[in-house]
């Protein structure tokens, strides 16, 4: 295993039963020997983004949700984007996706977003995160409960969350090919 898993994603195995984790793709934005933290990325709420940063910015009205990043910390916001100006190599955490780290990145992010719309889905807001102790997620690995993918801004921004888990499980088992992602005949089993 490298030695850090920042900027890649756990895929939940369909073995873990853990309900917050079932079905879902956690973005890690820290491993360390002390821990990991992450976002789950394919979790969307029904709490509009709007509601949600209306004490603290003034947004128009949109469909856009909050996404349950984790259990960790539920009233916790977290913003991940792709504005490129604002971002940094101590903020980025895959390729394209970077982390707003206070109130003014916040704003700036959302300020650029709502002068120009072409570019779609320049943010996502999540409440609260994911967290793993010491060794922790290591063991989880270790006894098949997470599969590692490639982090980065299509797995993000660019893929519905609602097929996202089917869409990186079918990448997982295309790029290792040790058996098809889905089995057409049972008696292969």
């Amino acid at each position: 295993m490298p030695i850090t898993l920042r900027g890649q994603c756990l895929v939940a195995n369909k073995s873990l039963k853990d309900p917050n984790f079932h079905k879902t793709i956690v973005l890690l934005l820290e491993h360390t020997v002390g821990g990991a933290t992450g976002l789950v990325l394919n979790r969307p709420s029904s709490i509009l983004v709007a509601h949600a940063l209306s004490g603290h910015f003034q947004i128009p009205n949109s469909d856009r949700v909050v996404f349950m990043g984790g259990p960790v910390e539920p009233s916790a916001l977290l913003m991940l984007h792709d504005v490129h100006a604002l971002g940094g190599p101590e903020v980025s955490t895959s390729p394209g996706v970077f982390i707003a780290e206070s109130s003014d990145a916040f704003e700036q992010v959302l300020r650029t977003n709502d002068s120009n719309d072409d570019y779609g889905d320049r943010f996502r807001i999540f409440s609260g995160y994911s967290g793993w102790g010491e060794g922790q997620l290591e063991q989880e690995i270790d006894n098949g409960d997470w599969l590692l993918h490639p982090g980065g801004h299509q797995l993000v921004f660019g893929i519905d969350p609602y097929e996202a888990y089917d869409i990186a499980l079918r990448q997982i088992f295309d790029a290792t090919q040790l058996l098809p992602y889905r089995m057409t005949d049972p008696t292969l089993n």
